[in-house]
């Protein structure tokens, strides 16, 4: 491996989506393939994985950790809002059901460090921030570029959970009009300009929510997870498992309330005598308290200290 990345979780992970020898899995997020390639034993010779990734460097490097799988393992470039469209990857004679969906949110600790991509605060890389660096969507630069202030506020502050949002847009309006914001070092010194003095002293690090917000925003997220999530049902088989690890509250809160709406499958509104939608439950949740990584996984990956884990089954 040229990048080093170390997966979260990944025997939690293997111990709720394990459906035994010659199980088809969907590695959803297959970034730099540590969960991929846990998936392939747990499938073994007679199962198959269906990897996705955005990313055409992680996909280059997954394949080269995986090649010793073989045709059991399939890599697809395309986002995993495309989890139906993907699996026909697999062939004609797959049937259009699995065992296991997993997906690993986020940026992975190969992205923050390569700093020609952006994604990290303490690089001065251009500010691309796209997990798809040769498609056509807008960069981070362009988002600073274009959005008015008001529409930068809404980013930092919806997406990054950020107490400074109105303060930073501000600040980034302003140095715009001197010349364009196009790398990571130029922004964090914005931020820090706009954060007061006493903020900055405490705390992580000043830049670190408005870099997540605008990550968030070029690649469209929070979307891609809810509709990626929506089609998670149709995919599994009776039995089949779906698992999310989310590094981030907005996109947990997303894998909760979707979990628990397929639970509850009636969509009437409350206070209704009966259903009257007709609706049926179609998940079964298995972790009514997300699972987070032991102290120990966190002492040695500290990037891992904010994950937590959810699981589904189909009914």
């Amino acid at each position: 491996m040229t990048y080093g990345h170390r997966p979260v979780m990944v025997e939690e992970v293997a111990r709720l989506i394990d459906a035994g020898p010659g199980a088809v899995y969907i590695d959803a997020t297959v970034g730099f393939g540590g969960h991929t390639e846990r998936l392939a034993e747990l499938a073994g010779p007679t199962g198959r994985v269906l990897g996705l990734d955005r990313d055409p460097l992680a996909l280059k490097e997954a394949a080269a950790r995986l090649e010793g799988f073989g045709s059991r393992v399939v890599l697809v470039r395309t986002c995993f809002a495309r989890l139906h469209e993907a699996l026909d990857a697999l062939g004609p004679d797959q049937p259009r059901t699995v065992n296991g969906v997993l997906f690993d949110l986020g940026v992975s600790s190969a992205h923050l460090d390569l700093e020609d991509r952006g994604f990290s605060y303490h690089g001065t890389g251009p500010l691309d921030m796209r997990m798809d660096p040769t498609g056509d969507g807008p960069t981070a630069a362009d988002l600073l570029a274009d959005l008015d202030e008001r529409e930068l506020t809404r980013v930092f502050r919806d997406l990054g959970e950020e107490r400074w949002a109105e303060r930073i847009a501000s600040f980034v309006v302003k140095t715009r009009r001197r010349g364009p914001l196009k790398t990571a070092d130029q922004l964090v010194e914005v931020v820090k300009q706009a954060v007061p003095a006493a903020a900055r002293r405490q705390g992580p690090h000043p830049a670190r929510r408005v870099f997540q917000a605008l990550r968030m925003a070029v690649n469209r997220e929070l979307e891609e997870i809810e509709a990626a999530l929506r089609q998670v049902p149709d995919l599994l088989s009776l039995g089949g498992r779906v698992v999310v690890i989310a590094y981030h509250s907005l996109e947990d809160r997303i894998v909760k309330t979707r979990f628990r709406e397929e639970e509850k499958g009636c969509l009437c509104p409350p206070g209704l005598p009966e259903c009257r939608c007709g609706g049926k439950p179609t998940l079964k949740i298995l972790t009514r308290k997300p699972i987070v990584p032991s102290e120990r996984e966190v002492d040695e990956n500290p990037r891992s200290r904010s994950a937590k884990l959810r699981a589904a089954e189909r009914l």
